[in-house]
């Protein structure tokens, strides 16, 4: 790939009943089977958080249910994933790096479907396997003219809810964002 080519992106509406969206490894969660092993592995914070600390899950998580826009887009050393011109003009907020470590790809979808199977509503994209740096950037894009239609919902070619960029972790880099919540609360 040289600096020129667009970088492997890809999006989808994913949804959620249970509060948060994720992005995991699959192969981290092959013992989820069903609801019982999803409990075990994912049902309290402190689990969660155990499976962010390990780079195996980062939370797209602003606390609610309903269906997102997610793009994710990975880029390179040489070539890194970076919001466009006009994700820019419409970010709110940007999270702090968290630790994803790739086995080769990665899942995208409300955490009630974290398992090793891609089930439907779920989004799959490539990631170069190794230690990655995820930041997820919250989006403004109604306040993007001509963004929705007559009622209110987005129109094609809009600006998702979230644009995820994975990068190769730089060298020493050592501090990673490990919190449940993906962005800081606006006084903190």
């Amino acid at each position: 790939m040289t600096a020129q080519q667009p970088l492997h992106e890809i999006s989808a509406t994913v949804a959620t009943d249970a509060g948060m969206l994720v992005l995991w490894d699959p192969q981290r969660f092959e013992s989820v089977v069903d609801y019982d092993t999803w409990e075990d592995e994912l049902l309290e914070d402190e689990d969660i958080a155990g499976h962010i600390q390990a780079g195996s899950l980062v939370p797209l998580n602003v606390g609610g249910d309903g269906a997102f826009g997610v793009l994710v887009r990975a880029g390179t050393a040489a070539a890194p994933a970076k919001l466009t011109g006009r994700e820019t003009a419409h970010q709110l907020v940007a999270s702090q790096p968290y630790l994803f470590v790739s086995r080769g790809r990665a899942l995208v979808g409300g955490i009630e479907s974290v398992s090793a199977d891609v089930s439907d509503g779920v989004l799959e994209h490539p990631v170069p396997e190794g230690h990655c740096a995820v930041v997820v950037h919250l989006i403004d894009w109604q306040a993007e003219a001509g963004s929705q239609d007559k009622a209110g919902r987005p129109v094609p070619g809009g600006l998702p809810d979230f644009v995820v960029l994975i990068n190769p972790a730089q060298p020493g880099q050592g501090t990673f964002r490990t919190a449940v919540n993906t962005f800081e609360a606006p006084n903190a």
